[in-house]
């Protein structure tokens, strides 16, 4: 039983400092960001002010948190909203990827192939009888 207590203490010893320096790290760069780029959505165009600024989040453009060049080109401010969005796309993105419905390049890889409008002009001249 002792030995379950020391890993699971070890175990959030760990994740707890994984927190923290994840923490640290994003408000270094959010700083930056707030700093180089007007307080404004990059996707909506909502404006925001320090009353509201805790719903305007720093997006990375290459999805990788730990690229953050001091220039701020890996990043983009989103409000709440358009930053969520742009997570679910790219997860869509990717489940369709894997999937086999897309290339990754933004082209299906598969096309619809029905027509329902194949027959339109037949029904359509048989139901103005």
């Amino acid at each position: 039983m002792a030995v379950d207590e020391t890993k699971r203490a070890h175990t959030d010893r760990m994740i707890a400092g994984a927190i923290r320096n994840r923490q640290l790290r994003e408000q270094g760069y959010r700083e930056q960001a707030l700093k180089l780029y007007p307080w404004i959505c990059g996707r909506c165009g909502r404006e925001f002010a320090r009353e509201n600024l805790q719903q305007l989040t720093v997006h990375h453009r290459d999805h990788d948190h730990d690229n953050n060049p001091k220039d701020g080109s890996n990043w983009e401010l989103l409000c709440l909203y358009c930053h969520d969005n742009e997570h679910a796309r790219e997860l869509d993105a990717e489940a369709a990827r894997q999937a086999g419905v897309a290339d990754g390049k933004g082209k299906d890889g598969a096309r619809a192939t029905s027509q329902p409008f194949a027959d339109l002009k037949e029904l359509l001249r048989k139901g103005s009888r």
